[in-house]
């Protein structure tokens, strides 16, 4: 088993009831490395991996004249009538709790405590919708959301980094897209094909064996890939006004699982697209680096702190 007081804590806890995840942009092109270091370092108390999970995106990384093995941009993929748009950020926090009045007090003390290095460029609100039994919330289609997740060790072995070195070790990659539902074009399927758009009857959810190739649950078999791709999906419902869909977000021990899915939903492996494509769709997508912990900081000696 690894070490766990090496990884941000908030990786491996259950879903909160709510969260914002909130991406920061340097305020301009020339802040300096001593600056963001400086931002970083005030940070540091309120980040504490739990209530504030923090990642670090490519170009950060560069700007600071550090080196992350295995971080790099997200690809943007486009083909077979579908769009993977690449967003690049810089940094990124999931700020998670019960109560969405503390959020915004600890969003902001976050704030202060980057500026004026950094700006805040966007914020999504999110919560956990209808938890069953199974402790797994839903997505907003009301079909369970991680009932393939790795579980115990296999969860630390799937989200983790280990073998890299001090500073390294224990640290993640995740991947974080916000999808759009067209829940109206959802709504107008029969249930049967909503059932096979998923790949699970949504009744009991079990995994239907007559569902096409092109079902979600079989473009995204982890244990199909090879080598198998397997994540810890981390992921929440949003909604702003009437507009909603699902903020995805999966940690890895490296980006290579991810985007193996995500190509394979995309058809870039065999020309069959996803068919969560044709009810939903990506408007951003970017990598960013979670440091791992160090009595009970980040530990962010890889950056220069």
């Amino acid at each position: 088993m690894k070490d766990t007081k090496l990884f941000q804590p908030g990786i491996l806890e259950p879903i909160p009831p709510v969260a914002r995840f909130v991406l920061f942009d340097l305020a301009q092109p020339r802040v300096d490395a001593p600056a963001i270091r400086e931002a970083l370092a005030r940070l540091s108390p309120w980040a504490d991996g739990s209530d504030v999970v923090l990642g670090i995106g490519p170009a950060l990384v560069e700007a600071l004249g550090a080196r992350i093995p295995g971080l790099r941009p997200f690809p943007e993929l486009s083909g077979h009538g579908v769009q993977v748009p690449a967003t690049p950020g810089t940094l990124w926090c999931w700020v998670r709790g019960d109560d969405l009045g503390h959020l915004l007090h600890l969003t902001r003390r976050v704030q202060k405590a980057l500026a004026p290095a950094f700006v805040v460029r966007h914020v999504v609100d999110a919560f956990r919708h209808a938890v069953g039994e199974s402790g797994f919330g839903k997505d907003l289609t009301s079909y369970e959301d991680g009932t393939e997740n790795p579980v115990g060790e296999a969860a630390q072995e799937a989200a983790f980094a280990a073998g890299l070195g001090e500073g390294l070790d224990g640290a993640s990659y995740v991947a974080v897209q916000q999808w759009v539902h067209d829940l109206d074009a959802f709504d107008a399927l029969t249930s049967e094909a909503q059932d096979h758009h998923i790949g699970r009857r949504r009744s009991d959810n079990e995994e239907l064996d007559d569902s096409p190739t092109s079902a979600h649950v079989k473009r995204t078999a982890q244990e199909s890939f090879d080598p198998p791709a397997f994540l810890l999906r981390r992921s929440m419902p949003w909604m702003m006004s009437m507009q909603a869909g699902l903020m995805f977000v999966a940690f890895g021990k490296s980006l290579d699982a991810f985007e193996a899915q995500m190509r394979r939903m995309a058809g870039q492996d065999d020309g069959v697209v996803d068919a969560m494509f044709r009810i939903s769709k990506p408007v951003t997508g970017a990598y960013f680096w979670c440091p791992p912990m160090r009595e009970g900081r980040l530990d962010l000696r890889r950056l220069g702190l």
